[in-house]
């Protein structure tokens, strides 16, 4: 695996290095392995995983994190179809807060990105029926989640886009004050 950092201290795009073996009987991808994330600089310990699934191209989801006293690190792949996946640095303080990086992760491109706690993270599905695998470090605690809207002009992110499909909690969230 190669972590390729980004601009965001804290946001990595990961890479397989070899394609997954594949013969007659399909394929076997190895999709997390602590000790490869080591190797690569990453301390990343999961405690919880879970599937996104997204029936419709343009479903938007996010921009979501927890504050920094329940930091939420998580390692974010794509299983089926596409998704433009976004990482916004929300940590006070930080010489890169309200930068944001984007990657598109697919099914077939071996990539994932992680993302650490403080950051919020949101995507786009590019196809139909893209399922979104998440590795988290931390535990999911709403009385510390935090929503930015997607569209929130201070942050300018470029979608490629406009989202088809968006829940109302998250096309209703307030631009960051």
């Amino acid at each position: 695996m190669r972590a390729m950092p980004t601009a965001i201290p804290g946001v990595s795009i990961l890479t397989l290095d070899n394609p997954p073996p594949q013969d007659e009987r399909g394929q076997f991808m190895r999709l997390f392995c602590e000790r490869e994330m080591q190797a690569a600089g990453i301390a990343f310990h999961t405690v919880q995983t879970s599937l996104s699934r997204n029936s419709a191209q343009g479903t938007l989801r996010g921009m979501h994190y927890q504050d920094i006293a329940a930091p939420e690190p998580k390692l974010v792949r794509c299983i089926r179809g596409a998704i433009y996946d976004v990482a916004l640095d929300m940590r006070n303080g930080s010489p890169t807060f309200g930068k944001w990086e984007a990657v598109e992760l697919n099914a077939e491109n071996n990539r994932a990105l992680f993302i650490d706690g403080g950051i919020a993270h949101g995507f786009l599905t590019l196809q139909d029926d893209a399922e979104v695998l998440y590795h988290m470090a931390g535990f999911y605690a709403p009385e510390h989640g935090r929503i930015v809207r997607w569209n929130d002009p201070r942050f300018a992110i470029r979608w490629p886009m406009p989202p088809r499909v968006i829940s109302p909690r998250d096309a209703s969230a307030p631009d960051y004050a």
